[in-house]
């Protein structure tokens, strides 16, 4: 993979963006190379975390301006199978079922901003700026959207959507697209103690726990909702795993995941 690395080390995955030079941004071989990634990680049981970083200044500059003079001689039809691309590539790391933490070291513009919504926690040096840019260009952040606005929230998405002004780490994890702001000297240790407090965890209880927040967080609480997080919990207390977790509670005892 040319654009970006992957490394296994036990229960955690450390997949990182390797173009500095071009401050990670995206072309349509970074996005295949994500998506293949990311939907070979999902298949991995024994995965308990991953980590998606980056070289270099930036996190992830957008896209490519190589890819985007490309884009530039597209057709509509070309335009659209290749936005398709990087939305299958989001909804791959999206729904990947092992939780993923964004360590965020550089700057971070337009599909940038996307890459980082898409992930589960989000760790950020107190240097790094966001911009969601693409206005600028005449353009709008329509393949991103989607969870940009989720992680974002509405009202703050429909001011930065339309000014591409630049807001700080800082501003950012007001107003929830970042949850931990370092200094980037401590950016790794805040990582570090993440991903021990996610291996610490029942990993299918994890699994579950993500898949139920993207559930229920935009569903309306209606009987069938109600039904269906009483069997959700139902299936994992009848679960092995459940049933050892509450027995090691129980019994001050460690359960086989921490041993």
């Amino acid at each position: 993979m040319g654009n970006l690395s992957l490394h296994i080390d036990g229960a955690l995955a450390t997949v990182t963006l390797t173009r500095p030079e071009l401050r990670n941004a995206f072309n349509e071989e970074t996005i295949a190379e994500l998506y293949a990634t990311f939907t070979g990680l999902a298949s991995q049981p024994g995965l308990r975390a991953i980590v998606l970083a980056a070289e270099g200044k930036a996190f992830c500059a957008g896209a490519d301006l190589n890819w985007m003079k490309a884009i530039g001689r597209y057709s509509w039809d070309e335009n659209h199978a290749d936005a398709g691309k990087l939305a299958d590539m989001l909804w791959a790391i999206y729904s990947c079922p092992v939780p993923v933490i964004a360590r965020v070291q550089g700057d971070v513009y337009a599909g940038g901003v996307g890459l980082v919504s898409v992930c589960d926690i989000v760790v950020a040096s107190d240097n790094v700026g966001f911009c969601l840019s693409e206005a600028k260009l005449g353009l709008l952040p329509a393949t991103i959207s989607p969870y940009v606005v989720r992680a974002l929230g509405e009202q703050a998405s429909r001011r930065y959507f339309v000014t591409a002004e630049r807001f700080s780490a800082a501003e950012a994890h007001r107003l929830g697209l970042v949850h931990e702001v370092t200094t980037p000297e401590a950016l790794d240790e805040k990582v570090s103690a993440l991903v021990a407090a996610l291996v610490a965890n029942g990993p299918m209880a994890v699994r579950a726990c993500k898949k139920l927040v993207q559930d229920v967080a935009h569903a309306p609480i209606t009987p069938a909702l109600r039904d269906d997080t009483a069997r959700r919990i139902a299936d994992i207390r009848a679960s092995a795993e459940g049933r050892e977790g509450v027995q090691s509670f129980l019994n001050k005892s460690k359960p086989s995941w921490l041993s």
